[in-house]
């Protein structure tokens, strides 16, 4: 992988995530029990789905800016394979989130998708630092 499948995959989980979002507006504006769930705004499941709606969202993005480089500097940069991986798990983030909300999943996906996100961003940053002109 050199950052193909992160620009693909970001744009195609920020489709996903952006359609999530209208759900969210349908849910707070339009749906049969609008009110209640717009009351519930900073708490239980409400909370929960703008978490997985905004994180789904930027991490996306950043896959999308993470492949963009890695196919930009691939050649200059060490553990392209291992950032591009990274920053694709990193999506498990967002995903656990939903599937806590509406699967009753375990965090785990939660936890591995934040830690694998943070450490492809904490790799490439340092391999810049690292790159030669």
């Amino acid at each position: 992988m050199n950052g193909k499948y992160n620009i693909a995959i970001g744009f195609i989980t920020m489709g996903f995530f952006m359609l999530y979002g209208f759900l969210l507006i349908y849910l707070r504006d339009f749906a049969p029990n609008a009110v209640a769930w717009a009351e519930s705004y900073g708490n239980g499941q409400h909370f929960e789905s703008r978490l997985a709606h905004v994180h789904g969202n930027l991490f996306a993005f950043l896959n999308i800016v993470i492949g963009y480089l890695l196919l930009q500097f691939s050649a200059q940069l060490k553990s392209v394979k291992l950032i591009s991986t990274l920053a694709l798990a990193g999506l498990l983030m967002p995903l656990g989130i939903l599937g806590e909300l509406y699967l009753g999943l375990s965090p785990i996906f939660v936890i591995l998708g934040a830690l694998s996100i943070t450490t492809a961003v904490f790799i490439l940053g340092f391999s810049f630092f690292k790159l030669k002109k």
